[in-house]
């Protein structure tokens, strides 16, 4: 089936594998960020208000490059309590409507917190221009899933104004970055047959299971970004978990029965985690040996922290497509979210 392209051309509406296979190219697009300027030593901490695939970019920020000062993302309706006016506050939405961030960014107001508006439009673009807030107008997009190293892009842009990253990301970075993911992820096209393409191989051993992805604490954005494109591409039941804290509670909720449980389970593995990180891998794999299906282990490509949080991803969102073709399904629409989202309007 995942070798047949008129089946996959039929499936894939949207060209959910085209967009794929083309987001390097998000990694080089130049923001316009109106009358930002540099921002050294104005901020205590950052928080970033989005939700769903708009904080995917905030989440895979914190592994890569990092901050100098706390870092958190609301997805929530409410702001932390410690939001003030040395607070950059960092509202992301792609539609520009969704309900939670606006409330977040009403609340973020009050407190005087200095803002920055990420949107495809909206509310949030009307309310950025009304009130003069630095503002950056993202790409059209077919989902806010398939626009993070859009997001991602745009974010590096903003903060390398600021001394708040812990690692300074070059242009020249981004582009050996782009280039090299264009490179190394050829192999996972739509045209490479599944006996050579391991994001089909991968796929076909997820179909019909409910997928965990487990990673250490460098890859847990990247898991996470597989578990939503578990859901939203494939329409799968999916769930991610970070080690060391699965070895502490969740490890012992594999050890019982039934042994043959419906899942699929996928390590994601890295040179950049704690070397305890990789020990607890091999370990859990050996004492779990018959208590839960076998692990799919997939190994980061690149010599960069950047190049392999980035790969793992591209990697996550080839296998979840053709998980949704087999599944039969029309990758790109989310319809019961939109759904849900006219009915609490």
């Amino acid at each position: 089936m995942l070798d047949d392209l008129k089946y996959i051309h039929d499936r894939d509406a949207q060209d959910a594998l085209g967009i794929a296979s083309k987001q390097p190219e998000q990694l080089l697009h130049s923001f316009d960020l109106g009358t930002w300027v540099s921002q050294k030593n104005a901020f205590d901490n950052i928080v970033y208000a989005g939700m769903g695939g708009s904080s995917l970019a905030a989440a895979l920020s914190l592994s890569c490059p990092g901050y100098k000062v706390p870092f958190e993302i609301s997805r929530q309706y409410d702001i932390p309590g410690y939001v003030g006016q040395r607070t950059l506050f960092i509202a992301g939405s792609y539609s520009g409507n969704t309900e939670e961030t606006l409330s977040a960014l009403a609340q973020a107001e009050q407190k005087k917190a200095c803002i920055v508006v990420i949107a495809g439009g909206g509310k949030l673009q009307a309310i950025a221009k009304e009130k003069g807030y630095t503002f950056i107008l993202m790409p059209h997009a077919e989902q806010p899933r398939y626009a993070v190293f859009y997001n991602f892009r745009a974010l590096m842009q903003l903060l390398e104004k600021t001394d708040l990253l812990l690692n300074t990301m070059s242009e020249k970075e981004l582009q050996t970055t782009a280039n090299f993911l264009k490179k190394n992820t050829q192999y996972l096209h739509q045209t490479i047959p599944a006996k050579k393409n391991p994001a089909k191989q991968l796929a076909l051993e997820l179909m019909g299971k409910s997928v965990v992805v487990y990673s250490g604490p460098f890859l847990s954005p990247a898991a996470y970004k597989w578990k939503i494109s578990c859901n939203e591409n494939a329409k799968n039941v999916a769930w991610q978990g970070t080690l060391p804290e699965f070895s502490h509670n969740e490890f012992i909720g594999w050890s019982s029965h039934p042994t043959n449980k419906p899942y699929a389970v996928v390590d994601l593995m890295t040179k950049f985690d704690h070397h305890q990180i990789t020990k607890r891998f091999s370990i859990s794999a050996r004492l779990l040996s018959g208590k839960r299906p076998q692990p799919h282990s997939v190994e980061a490509q690149g010599s960069t922290r950047l190049e392999q949080l980035l790969w793992i991803v591209m990697m996550g969102d080839f296998t979840t497509i053709y998980l949704g073709l087999l599944n039969g399904v029309n990758p790109s629409p989310v319809e019961l979210v939109e759904k849900m989202k006219k009915e609490l309007a």
